[in-house]
């Protein structure tokens, strides 16, 4: 086992995978990770929606996501052919649930780089999932009743490598 401030150093996005698929432990744990994320007043809001890459509704999200942007096909779909991704929903009239999925989606991903697998965190598929086809969506992810999109997560074994990203604590942080 390793050390938090070990992943958070060296956590980074993903953008390829290899088509190995997780192991049902390495799963297992990506899943409990986010189960056990702290959420206002305990509410336990957040639903997790388990789905294998080649999964065809993913497809249809990609579409509607390009459609909506005005895009044609790109080189790569929104979840960079990870083997797995997980969509997070929770209850939309909770004003807490953004916050708390994205708790959950940050231990699942230092999660995920703990055990060496490669994670790419998931917002650009909002306005697809919130938009005119949300109904349909929702129901094809079978998320709860009254929940929505919240955000995602790409995972899987690293086929590419990538630096953290650099900051500038001067201009970033202020100390009072």
């Amino acid at each position: 086992m390793g050390n938090v401030i070990d992943a958070v150093k060296t956590r980074s996005s993903t953008r390829g995978y290899t088509g190995e698929p997780l192991t049902p432990e390495e799963l297992d744990s990506l899943i409990h990770a986010g189960l056990q994320a702290p959420t206002a007043a305990n509410k336990q809001e957040i639903h997790f929606t388990v789905l294998k890459g080649e999964h065809p509704i993913l497809k249809e999200i990609e579409d509607e996501k390009n459609r909506l942007r005005g895009l044609s096909d790109l080189e790569h779909n929104f979840y960079f052919e990870a083997p797995t991704v997980i969509i997070l929903s929770a209850d939309k009239d909770y004003k807490w649930s953004p916050l708390d999925a994205g708790i959950a989606v940050e231990n699942m991903a230092l999660v995920a780089e703990e055990l060496g697998l490669g994670n790419l965190i998931i917002g650009c598929i909002y306005d697809a999932l919130r938009g005119e086809k949300r109904e349909y969506f929702s129901a094809a992810l079978k998320f709860p009743a009254n929940y929505e999109y919240e955000i995602a997560l790409a995972v899987g074994h690293k086929a590419v490598e990538k630096a953290p990203h650099t900051y500038n604590a001067d201009a970033q942080v202020t100390y009072l």
